[in-house]
């Protein structure tokens, strides 16, 4: 039994959106999520951290849905800025009831538990330089989502799955990172950047949280173990 995370799968397989065309690191990609994700076991729990699927709703993401369900171990979904599907989670449950789809849930407003760890997680907020003006309301809905799941944890140890990074060279989300020192929370994996960016990443220890960024094509689409 492990604790696993990964982000940024963007899965098409009924979405025509396919990775390959962002060069060789995207080659054969859902495959080896395959792969990777064949080794997990029922016990094992895996956090998806964002953009998982292509489809525009919930029914053309069904096909990664099922591709992902097949794959044993629990799974928890975040919310990414291209998850165009998401919707209310009672409509994403329900949908997964009628699908037969018994391994994917939710962290959305909520916790969910690991042992002693209280898995926490929203969207996160990531203000790109084109974005024009900043958008107030959209950084306080992820603020106030992401305190409502940290106070869940009612004082456990946390970890804490953003899809955006609450900081990188050059880009601090102030934020965020004071929820993150106030709660504490002990680990951070974010996903979202890619190629170039990934440079521009930051990880380790900041304020008393350990930071990680876990994009597939970062981790060359095996998921990250966090702790046993």
């Amino acid at each position: 039994m492990a604790l696993y995370a990964i982000g940024d799968l963007h899965l098409s397989l009924t979405a025509d959106k396919p990775m390959e065309v962002f060069g060789p690191a995207w080659e054969n990609y859902t495959e080896r999520i395959g792969d990777a994700l064949s080794r997990l076991t029922a016990g094992d729990v895996l956090v998806l951290a964002g953009d998982t699927s292509w489809g525009i709703d919930l029914n053309e993401a069904e096909a990664d849905f099922r591709f992902l369900d097949q794959f044993p171990c629990k799974k928890y979904l975040v919310k990414g800025n291209h998850d165009y599907w998401w919707s209310t989670v009672s409509k994403m449950k329900n949908f997964f009831t009628e699908k037969g789809l018994t391994t994917l849930d939710f962290l959305h407003n909520n916790c969910a538990l690991y042992g002693d760890y209280a898995l926490c997680g929203t969207r996160g907020w990531f203000f790109e330089e084109d974005q024009k003006p900043h958008n107030a309301k959209v950084l306080n809905r992820e603020v106030g989502r992401l305190e409502t799941s940290l106070k869940a944890a009612e004082g456990r140890s946390i970890f804490c799955f953003l899809h955006y990074p609450p900081l990188y060279q050059g880009y601090e989300c102030p934020e965020i990172l004071r929820l993150l020192s106030a709660y504490p929370v002990e680990r951070c994996c974010y996903g979202h950047l890619h190629g170039y960016a990934i440079k521009r990443r930051l990880e380790g220890g900041w304020n008393g949280t350990d930071f990680s960024l876990i994009s597939a094509d970062y981790l060359g689409f095996v998921p990250k173990k966090i702790c046993e």
